[in-house]
């Protein structure tokens, strides 16, 4: 990790986490890391990374042991995922699927939907989506379209979802919908649907992004598709806005933290370039321009790394509020791009060039003030706190 403060250390990390960000940094080194490329021409991962994935551990690590995960915690997926960050291996959206999907299973399944999905998550069997975002509707979630009505012993689901990470590889996907369409936010409800076992199901186009090429991102439809009703997640209908609420704290943290990470790498790769590119005669680093630029983006990248450390040192202890998450969500991924963007300016035109890691990164951060809930909706959410 790039040193943003000399001796520095997150004091959630442990030794036994020392060891796993040993291991994992190894994996996505060995296994990983030379298909990257591939992965990015091709638009998605291979689906048997997922599969060498949960052989390795890597998968639904802070899930229970009972249901096949890794009995850690959220500290465990902290390491996994800004591992993979750092490796700069594109599209494996782990994220996702352990850090998300699994834990709204976890959190608000049925012993037999627990027992059912997470061992298969955590093998790399099953992939996990979150299916939220629809063509009309974005972080404005109370007001979905899609439904799932009931009809005998099964929900019947109709709609049309996009922006969906995973899409293309997932076969388990926690679809948000109104179960009342008439009842407004009290009328969402979170619905599981395999996509292997039900007729009706259709994925779109995997689309064409700016940035972070190698993730799946897909339009999702469903026409008439049937599941039991013992597919809804909870223990009645109209629970899905509360749910999403209680889980979207940790999300948005998992986002800040990424953007953290690209920070570091930012700097690191920048102040490798300005020590070595010459101009007029001297370094790069010695013009006093480049220095005191950098100098602020460091001290910017501190302030965010020591601000998401003490979010996860909140949420290891279930203390850490909406709010709060917000901030870091927005302030942090407001500096990522910011950083990025004054780091390319040094590369001049060979930060415009894709061989280059501050390009990927450049055009990879951008989305980071979008998903998660927009920048402008978490500053809605602190805005409410004055």
């Amino acid at each position: 990790m790039y040193e943003l403060m000399e001796g520095y250390k997150s004091p959630w990390l442990t030794e036994e986490l020392d060891i796993l960000q040993d291991a994992v940094k190894k994996f996505y080194t060995r296994e990983f890391l030379p298909h990257a490329e591939k992965w990015i021409d091709q638009g998605k991962v291979d689906r048997d990374a997922w599969n060498k994935a949960g052989e390795a551990g890597l998968l639904c690590a802070s899930i229970s042991e009972e249901y096949g995960g890794g009995g850690g915690t959220f500290a465990h997926e902290m390491i996994i995922d800004q591992e993979l960050h750092r490796a700069g291996i594109p599209g494996f959206a782990n994220s996702v699927h352990s850090g998300i999907v699994a834990h709204y299973i976890q959190s608000y399944g049925t012993e037999e939907q627990k027992k059912k999905w997470l061992p298969k998550m955590a093998s790399g069997e099953l992939v996990g989506a979150i299916a939220m975002t629809e063509p009309g509707t974005g972080s404005d979630l109370q007001n979905v379209r899609s439904t799932a009505l009931k009809s005998g012993n099964e929900y019947v689901i109709n709609g049309q979802k996009t922006f969906i990470t995973n899409g293309q590889n997932a076969e388990l996907i926690c679809v948000i919908v109104k179960t009342d369409p008439s009842a407004g936010g009290k009328g969402v409800s979170l619905v599981m649907v395999e996509t292997e076992e039900v007729e009706g199901f259709r994925r779109g186009r995997n689309l064409d992004k700016l940035g972070q090429k190698a993730a799946d991102t897909s339009e999702l439809f469903f026409d008439d598709v049937r599941v039991p009703l013992t597919n809804l997640l909870g223990a009645e209908e109209g629970q899905g806005f509360y749910q999403l609420m209680q889980q979207l704290p940790q999300e948005r943290i998992i986002i800040a933290s990424s953007a953290v990470v690209t920070m570091e790498k930012a700097l690191f790769h920048t102040t490798e370039y300005v020590k070595e590119r010459t101009a007029f005669g001297k370094r790069i680093l010695d013009f006093q321009n480049t220095q005191f630029k950098l100098a602020e983006c460091k001290t910017e990248a501190a302030i965010a790394r020591t601000f998401v450390d003490q979010c996860v040192v909140r949420l290891l202890k279930g203390e850490l509020d909406a709010t709060t998450a917000a901030m870091a969500k927005y302030w942090c991924t407001d500096k990522e791009n910011e950083i990025v963007d004054t780091c390319l300016q040094f590369f001049g035109g060979f930060g415009y060039m894709n061989e280059y890691p501050i390009a990927r990164m450049y055009a990879d951060s951008r989305v980071q003030k979008i998903y998660g809930g927009t920048n402008e909706i978490m500053k809605m959410l602190i805005a409410r706190t004055l």
